[in-house]
């Protein structure tokens, strides 16, 4: 599943193409991809399930996903730090 979350990260970032051309600014796209497309499985698998405390469960999981992402595509923008990409990667 790690795997296939981060070709789509890599293939929504082609699809999107880099505004700028720094690394950082790549990067963020690629963490705002990679976690678009995590919380987007997350909240596939919400509305698949029977159970309405792991429904909801997936679901916040699926926000905090997005916000994480948001934090760490706009920081790895802010610092000028391509490597955040990779954290966030590891920690997915």
């Amino acid at each position: 599943m790690k795997t296939m979350m981060k070709a789509a990260g890599m293939a929504g970032l082609l699809m999107l193409g880099a505004c700028g051309g720094n690394a950082d600014d790549k990067a963020a796209d690629n963490i705002e991809a990679m976690t678009e497309n995590r919380a987007d499985a997350l909240e596939d698998q919400a509305d698949l399930t029977s159970n309405e405390q792991v429904e909801d469960a997936l679901e916040d999981r699926a926000e905090n996903v997005r916000e994480m992402g948001e934090d760490a595509a706009e920081k790895a923008d802010d610092d000028d730090n391509a490597q955040i990409e990779q954290a966030v990667a590891n920690r997915m």
